[in-house]
């Protein structure tokens, strides 16, 4: 496990993300996106690309985030954007899990 530094925010508690389930975090002026999938835990940009929608509000399927808005999708573990009117792939952030507690690193 990566050492956690103040660069590593606490997001939730393990279990407070369902399966197949998106949650916000705010940090500072930011907003990400932390999912829980069959794969693992993943955190994104918060905001769609298309038109600054919260993906927390969408739906995930399997590894997919749809964008509530416009129904673009965004493959979770890598960002990339998968069909219109979506076509920048959001950026991701490393997460852990340690002590029941889901991390992510903000820097």
């Amino acid at each position: 496990m990566t050492r956690l530094t103040d660069e590593w925010k606490i997001v939730a508690q393990v279990g407070d993300i369902d399966e197949e389930d998106v949650m916000q975090f705010d940090c500072g002026n930011r907003t990400f996106a932390v999912y829980n999938t069959e794969q693992g835990y993943f955190a994104t940009d918060g905001l769609c690309t298309h038109e600054d929608q919260h993906l927390a509000d969408g739906l995930v399927i399997d590894d997919v985030i749809e964008c509530p808005l416009h129904q673009g999708r965004f493959h979770i573990p890598t960002g990339k954007a998968m069909s219109a009117p979506v076509c920048v792939d959001l950026k991701t952030y490393p997460v852990q899990v340690s002590d029941g507690k889901i991390y992510i690193r903000v820097d």
